[in-house]
């Protein structure tokens, strides 16, 4: 029974959400993922958020701007897609008045992995995405954890130690392993989701946009249920 569990959890696949707080439509993706996941019956034990820092990837990658900003007519068509996108699903969206705005404190709180990250991720895409507050304020970020019951001085505290800024310099070194090039992207691994991977050879499928997000579930729910009726056979 061992062996036929560890086979099991060998063959199950795992959904991990990789997403950048600047990234508008990272905010497109966030409230809905836990809502879509659970619809389609994806256990929250294959899901796992995994923030990153999106300009170090693209520097790498040989694009030292943002496409979207750039390009008057591409950033207005952005921001106006934004705005449908949003409506579509039932939530409110705006253009920030400063963008982007600097992700690096919000993205090292996510990075210490705590239990409430996924609710402080949605609160702080709301705040810039929504409400047009400024996510790279401590101040902002204090307001947004006393909100939810936290108390925001070790929090704050902790995103400042050398461990934190480790930990997210490796996140976002593996996305860049991981063929990652834009946010959110959505990575199907082998294997229950968990706070280690290897890089190389657990990778099956990467799947782009916050317009992929369904695509992504269904596809690891299937995967899981061919995997389970090859196992009961």
């Amino acid at each position: 029974k061992k062996n036929e569990a560890r086979s099991m959890a060998q063959k199950k696949r795992c959904l991990e959400f990789w997403f950048e707080f600047a990234s508008p439509y990272s905010f497109l993706a966030a409230p809905r993922l836990a809502t879509v996941a659970a619809a389609k019956g994806l256990a929250p034990s294959l899901l796992r958020w995994r923030p990153f820092l999106l300009g170090p990837v693209l520097k790498a990658r040989g694009i030292s701007t943002t496409p979207n900003t750039d390009h008057v007519a591409k950033g207005a068509y952005m921001w106006r897609d934004l705005e449908r996108r949003a409506a579509k699903h039932g939530f409110h969206a705006q253009r920030p008045s400063r963008f982007p705005r600097h992700p690096l404190l919000t993205a090292r709180i996510a990075t210490q992995d705590a239990p409430w990250m996924p609710e402080f991720a949605v609160r702080v895409f709301e705040a810039n995405f929504a409400e047009d507050r400024d996510i790279a304020d401590p101040d902002v970020i204090a307001t947004i954890l006393t909100a939810m019951g936290l108390d925001p001085h070790p929090v704050l505290e902790k995103a400042a130690t050398p461990e934190i800024k480790l930990e997210l310099k490796r996140h976002t070194e593996e996305a860049l392993a991981l063929g990652i090039f834009g946010a959110p992207t959505f990575v199907v691994r082998r294997g229950e989701a968990s706070a280690t991977h290897p890089v190389a050879d657990d990778v099956e499928e990467l799947f782009w946009g916050d317009d992929r997000l369904e695509d992504a579930i269904d596809w690891v729910v299937a995967v899981n249920a061919a995997a389970a009726g090859t196992t009961a056979s």
